[in-house]
């Protein structure tokens, strides 16, 4: 008899609306996890699982266009993962808009496979370069981006916090997509 626990399935499909909930739930524990010291109580305290939840059930009802899509990562029957994708304002060019993981299903792949799926699927709608936008003292997500090949071009932006004063460094990462 073996010791080894068999692992729950792992894949990455594109998001259902009946998914928000469990989306809006993990959007929340990991901005919270992964926020905590870098934006203030007040902002933080607003990005609840039932905002989230709204604004996955809306985009994913009506999304803003035809080439925003939203996937999942699930083992077994969990949402594990979630990332978002959409064009820019540049042709060719698309955006990651959202790529986390729940912090308890971390250094599993999921975060691969999950930009893995949305680098085939702007691949797939013709794009030839993937941007993002990440806060500056996010070292684990721009440290996994640039060792996929998602790399900083020297770009940043001061994004305001809602109604907080403080305001949240991002610099933008790129890449380009190649057509197989």
């Amino acid at each position: 008899m073996s010791d080894v626990t068999p692992t729950p399935d792992a894949a990455v499909r594109t998001a259902r609306v009946t998914d928000a909930p469990d989306m809006g739930v993990l959007q929340a524990q990991a901005w919270h996890h992964d926020y905590s010291g870098t934006l203030p109580q007040d902002v933080l305290a607003e990005l609840s699982p039932d905002l989230f939840t709204a604004t996955w059930q809306a985009s994913l009802q009506d999304p803003p266009s035809t080439v925003h899509r939203a996937l999942v990562a699930t083992e077994g029957d969990r949402v594990v993962g979630l990332a978002a994708i959409g064009p820019t304002d540049e042709p060719g060019v698309g955006e990651l808009l959202v790529l986390t993981v729940d912090p308890s299903a971390r250094r599993r792949g999921h975060g691969s496979r999950l930009l893995n799926a949305a680098v085939d699927t702007l691949r797939a709608n013709d794009f030839r370069e993937i941007r993002a936008w990440v806060p500056a003292t996010d070292e684990q997500t721009r440290t996994f981006l640039q060792a996929a090949g998602v790399a900083p071009d020297g770009a940043f932006r001061d994004r305001e916090l809602g109604s907080s004063p403080d305001l949240l460094r991002e610099v933008r990462l790129v890449a380009g997509i190649v057509n197989e």
